[in-house]
């Protein structure tokens, strides 16, 4: 399992972008240690990994949202427009760059993927089932991977999330309760 505390940085630069999960260029290159222009070189003297879908260039209207909606200055004034990895990408990036911080940062990555997929596919069956245990059981792993998404590295004391969730037709509520350990 990767560093929590990675997992966590991680988790927070995820954007959705073209209705894909992402991660910008300029992020990647900070977490995994390099220059962005270092990841730019790495994909163009890598061609055949990074298939279409693999890495996404942002036109100006979507870097403007980006700037807009993340207060990115750095991007704002950046000449050429930025680039997005897709999980695939990643993977692919993960190939090329070898360090043991690029290392640990893919795991976390993969990690972060892997938890976002696991958590909609438990919202998706919620809202298919209408067996009462079967919607518990999902409440409570959908409470639990929010809160490792929420919560994963930090030290607690005891703390109470809620989970609420709206389908249209129903409306679920979970509490999940946290003690230091």
């Amino acid at each position: 399992m990767p560093d929590k505390l990675i997992l966590q940085s991680v988790e927070k630069k995820i954007i959705t972008l073209r209705n894909e999960k992402v991660i910008l260029d300029s992020v990647v290159a900070e977490l995994y240690g390099v220059e962005t222009r270092e990841l730019a070189q790495a994909v163009k003297n890598n061609p055949g990994k990074f298939s279409a879908g693999y890495v996404l260039e942002l036109s100006k209207q979507e870097k403007d949202e980006v700037i807009k909606n993340f207060d990115n200055l750095k991007m704002k004034f950046s000449p050429s427009n930025p680039k997005a990895f897709t999980e695939k990408g990643l993977y692919m990036l993960a190939t090329i760059l070898k360090s043991k911080q690029a290392t640990a940062t893919t795991l976390a990555i993969v990690e972060a993927f892997a938890q976002l997929r696991e958590l909609s596919r438990t919202v998706a069956e919620l809202s298919e089932t209408t067996n009462k245990n079967t919607q518990k059981s999902l409440m409570e792993r959908s409470g639990e991977i929010m809160s490792e998404l929420l919560y994963g590295g930090l030290q607690e004391s005891d703390t109470e999330t809620s989970l609420e969730i709206n389908l249209a037709v129903m409306k679920f509520k979970h509490t999940v309760k946290r003690t230091k350990k």
